[in-house]
């Protein structure tokens, strides 16, 4: 299938080995809250930008507009990393397999490169029967990688007492306000990627803080390039998302500075413990 124009300026993105051997960009570009109709642009910008890693979920309600961005791309299938997630509702051994099919037919893809179970949803209490139905995907080829959203060390411990199958990547909220050390050392203990969903937090908060836009001075950089190069410094796969041709390619544009440990160090302490999105604990939405 063919995905890029050839005037795109592709970026040496650094790649993280998951778990299971496959190989992933550690920066991608998300699709969260992208409306349908803007998806199709918006993947496109970020393809000719050079991004080789799309990231949306069946709750979006943009796959559609996602695979129609790589069917008028100029790259190979194998050339793109594609990741979507199974939504609360379609949780269930049964109930995630037709979820899977209808996710793939909207993509227009045969597979996808990493499957997610959204939530937890400890309430509902079906993540165990769902992933079961994970590992038959990853078994059939359906998803090159499985692994899971938002979930807790509690909910990680009990999914692997009860499985056989390490999820490959756990992707959560992560920021300078919020940085998650200790789910972040149980990933390292455990050999599981972290992903970091809203990187740049929400609502502009941290891109004016004081201490983020002082390095991002001395860096003759913009505040969102500061964090993104943290992420990335911390060994975060990250996700930003944009629909603003040339945020998509400043969001990009990480790897020709790096910060130095104690502008690292200062970032990592602006952590409060502060949440932007559900708490993970307590979010049953179906």
């Amino acid at each position: 299938m063919p995905i890029v124009g050839k005037d795109a300026e592709l970026t040496d993105i650094p790649t993280i080995e998951l778990n299971n051997g496959v190989v992933m960009p550690q920066l991608g570009f998300g699709v969260f809250q992208v409306p349908d109709a803007e998806t199709t642009a918006a993947v496109s910008t970020a393809l000719r930008a050079g991004y080789r890693s799309i990231d949306t979920a069946a709750a979006y309600r943009n796959e559609k507009g996602v695979g129609a961005a790589l069917a008028e791309a100029d790259l190979n299938r194998d050339d793109v990393f594609v990741t979507t997630k199974l939504w609360n509702s379609h949780q269930g051994y049964d109930e995630t397999l037709r979820a899977l099919d209808h996710s793939l037919g909207a993509l227009g893809l045969e597979y996808v490169d990493l499957y997610l179970i959204h939530w937890p949803t400890p309430a509902r209490d079906r993540y165990l029967d769902t992933w079961r139905a994970f590992e038959k995907i990853v078994s059939d080829g359906r998803s090159r990688a499985i692994g899971v959203s938002n979930f807790q060390p509690a909910h990680l411990r009990r999914l692997m007492d009860n499985s056989s199958v390490v999820p490959a990547v756990n992707q959560i909220e992560l920021h300078p306000f919020l940085v998650q050390t200790e789910l972040r050392a149980f990933h390292a203990e455990h050999g599981i990627a972290t992903e970091a969903w809203s990187p740049l937090a929400q609502g502009g908060e941290l891109l004016d803080h004081p201490t983020v836009a002082e390095i991002a001075a001395k860096h003759g950089r913009t505040a969102a390039q500061v964090i993104l190069r943290w992420h990335l410094q911390l060994g975060n796969i990250v996700i930003p998302k944009s629909v603003t041709p040339s945020r998509i390619t400043e969001n990009i544009s990480l790897f020709d500075f790096e910060l130095a440990p104690a502008e690292v160090d200062a970032l990592t302490a602006l952590d409060k413990g502060h949440r932007t999105g559900p708490d993970p604990d307590q979010f049953n939405q179906a």
